[in-house]
């Protein structure tokens, strides 16, 4: 087997570290990462806790194929309950961290409690406890990771942290890692803040073993990577391009968010996308882009890394962002532009950066700015309580915007809160575009009615990467489908949800879903940890999952009348492209998804589901 089969169990109140095995039954049956550690999660406490008391509690896990020769495998989660939903909340990063602590020995770290001060875990392979993070308190996640590496005289450190987002209890602040990486969404950096928590520091020399059948695991993981290699969209696309692949092709069909979703077409596209990323400015005759990057074991390589125009406003007296730093994906790029209208593509990059420095989800962030441009064109929110004229389209808005809230400042406070609350707060609730209070990315669920259906389900509010049923409606895989109809939509985003979640719990990036199946994923499980993880078998676990995130929901009060999109997608038709006229067929196509999940009318699981799973 390829799980460590030790965790972490730190009680922060206590002050204390101590080591426990894995339970092994649990592990069979839930995999790894994200699905293990919602089951010690949803096992240990109160679906009602309060996200930000000292009840919560807050996992970092891997999976039994991170830290592996698997593609992609560096990935880990951090589950707890979400402060900006109040669901269950299940973020996944990629980088180096994941690796290093599987490296280290431990499969996962579960902290309880609260540290009456501000502390950090330092873990050194068998050995970890907690040491005084007083001086890294009010620090950024850049200057936190070098400032570790430094204390520690080892550069291969690998620190996960919070920013002055976390700190201040933003409620879609992230977890960091690799200075832009991210556990970005859901508000996992408040929960690690509101604790005193201020980073995981690891450095993880023992490698990864115990594979079930080690010959045929780098066999299979041989083969799995050359489908990767020649597949169109991991082998030239993504790697090319990155996610920002998507910013035209999405706005071609009709379905780019844009202004708070009045539209679903934005006239800037092209000023923001990959191209433009690429292309040379006028300035100095340099791109955006400088080159492309891979997390640990990636052999697709879509993240990327950018330079800023240093004569532009946001950032000329600001040296300090002029270097090389994480660059723009679509969905950042899209929140941060065509959702408020900005297509200033060196705003979207200094906003970007500031997302990463200090540890904020740049999804949330964007898309809450996009319900206060809108509140401004009416009048609700002036100039005088914003602290900047803040039209759709103003990019000096939205830089000024992103200093505020990472810095609890003026009216960031205000858009620390999230849309649902800000808009809720001044009197017009419906101007949020989110489900279960958080915000949506980048595709309109009109204009792609699975996905509509998909925000709507999703366990942890409203989110892509929880069936992303984009690959088939636009890109046609595994096959193409009508991204304009409604039929056979639940059966379709309930085989991405539950496909999904087996990825995520196996240690793996989703992104290699572009072109693997779980037909590809289970033998290269099998390989590593038993030859019961089949093709039949990984699909009931992604079930399993599924379901039992939705329990907790329900557990914690969550009901059917959350599974619905704001009025403006139910009611306002799409204006322009492929999709004029349409609005989402939701109320259609969520009874048919209950149906097929095996949930009553009310949305809880029936009786005869619960005994099938197992749960």
């Amino acid at each position: 087997m390829s799980w460590a089969g030790k965790i972490l169990r730190v009680n922060l109140t206590a002050g204390t570290v101590k080591s426990e095995p894995l339970n092994m039954e649990w592990a069979r049956a839930y995999l790894g990462s994200r699905g293990l550690a919602t089951k010690y999660l949803v096992e240990e406490m109160d679906a009602k806790t309060d996200p930000l008391s000292v009840d919560n509690k807050i996992i970092w896990a891997t999976g039994p194929l991170t830290g592996t020769m698997a593609s992609t495998g560096g990935r880990y989660t951090v589950v707890t309950k979400g402060p900006l939903t109040g669901a269950i909340a299940c973020s996944n990063s990629g980088g180096y961290w994941g690796a290093e602590l599987k490296m280290a020995g431990w499969d996962m770290v579960i902290f309880e409690g609260k540290s009456a001060k501000p502390v950090y875990l330092w873990i050194e392979d068998d050995t970890a406890e907690l040491r005084d993070a007083a001086h890294l308190w009010g620090k950024s996640v850049w200057d936190t990771e070098e400032s570790l590496k430094k204390a520690h005289q080892d550069p291969l450190v690998r620190v996960s942290s919070i920013g002055l987002a976390g700190e201040n209890q933003v409620l879609y602040a992230a977890v960091v890692n690799d200075l832009h990486r991210a556990a970005g969404r859901s508000g996992v950096g408040a929960v690690m803040g509101s604790k005193n928590l201020k980073a995981i520091a690891v450095r993880g020399t023992k490698g990864v073993g115990n594979f079930a059948d080690a010959k045929e695991f780098m066999k299979v993981t041989y083969e799995k990577k050359k489908i990767l290699h020649d597949n169109a969209v991991t082998g030239q696309g993504l790697p090319t391009y990155g996610t920002q692949v998507l910013m035209n092709v999405i706005n071609e069909v009709g379905a780019l968010p844009t202004r708070n979703h009045k539209d679903s077409q934005f006239e800037g596209a092209k000023d923001i996308s990959a191209e433009a990323m690429a292309t040379p400015r006028k300035t100095d005759g340099k791109a955006q882009l400088v080159t492309n990057q891979a997390c640990f074991g990636c052999t697709i390589a879509c993240g990327r890394i950018s330079k800023i125009d240093q004569t532009h406003f946001s950032v000329q007296n600001k040296p300090q962002y002029w270097g090389a730093t994480g660059g723009l994906e679509y969905e950042a790029a899209w929140a941060l532009g065509a959702a408020n209208g900005v297509n200033d593509i060196e705003a979207l990059q200094y906003a970007n950066t500031i997302c990463n420095e200090q540890g904020m989800d740049p999804i949330t962030f964007g898309a809450t700015i996009g319900a206060v441009m809108e509140l401004f064109e009416m009048g609700v929110l002036t100039e005088a309580q914003l602290g900047v004229k803040s039209p759709f389209g103003s990019a000096q808005a939205l830089c000024e915007f992103a200093d505020m809230t990472a810095k609890g400042e003026g009216f960031g406070k205000e858009i620390a809160l999230g849309s649902k609350r800000l808009c809720a707060k001044y009197g017009h609730p419906e101007l949020s575009m989110s489900v279960k209070g958080q915000e949506f990315p980048a595709y309109d669920g009109r204009g792609i009615q699975g996905m509509g259906l998909a925000y709507a389900t999703s366990n942890r509010g409203a989110c892509h990467l929880r069936g992303y049923t984009v690959a088939s409606e636009v890109l046609g895989i595994p096959v193409k489908t009508d991204p304009l109809v409604s039929d056979g939509k639940p059966e379709l985003v309930i085989a991405f949800q539950d496909a999904t979640a087996a990825f995520d719990s196996a240690g793996i990036c989703i992104f290699t879903s572009f072109a693997w199946g779980l037909a590809d994923v289970a033998p290269q499980v099998a390989a590593a940890c038993g030859p019961e993880f089949t093709l039949e078998n990984m699909a009931k676990i992604g079930e399993r999952i599924w379901n039992m995130e939705r329990d907790f929901n329900n557990r914690a009060g969550f009901t059917s009348k959350d599974d619905t999109l704001p009025p403006r997608l139910l009611n306002e038709p799409v204006k322009t492209g492929p999709a004029k006229g349409l609005v989402s067929k939701l109320p259609e196509m969520l009874p048919k998804y209950y149906a097929a999940r095996g949930w009553d009318a009310d949305g809880q699981l029936k009786a005869d589901t619960r005994s099938r799973l197992g749960l």
